[in-house]
């Protein structure tokens, strides 16, 4: 199963990791990744992951990735792929 992960908060040191690290222990493949910096410091991700060979419940990957952003002081949202499409949809 397909999802797709985002990030934004202020600039820090560490967070591709941290977030990238979270996903290999649930076992989730990172099938593509960008990421940029807007000026000032305001960091943004965007991943596509595959999430099927995780063993949690995709609801309670979701929340284990939001509670990580609230850690580092971030937003983090998964969202299935098919959901993702669906809303930013014109």
């Amino acid at each position: 199963m397909r999802a797709v992960i985002t990030v934004a908060g202020k600039d820090q040191v560490g967070i591709i990791a941290t977030v990238t690290q979270e996903l290999a222990k649930q076992n989730v493949n990172i099938l593509d990744i960008t990421q940029t910096i807007l000026p000032p410091d305001f960091f943004t991700m965007v991943m596509l992951v595959d999430a099927g060979a995780s063993q949690l419940p995709f609801g309670d990957l979701a929340d284990k990735m939001a509670t990580l952003g609230e850690e580092m002081g971030m937003a983090i949202r998964a969202q299935r792929e098919d959901t993702f499409h669906a809303m930013h949809r014109i």
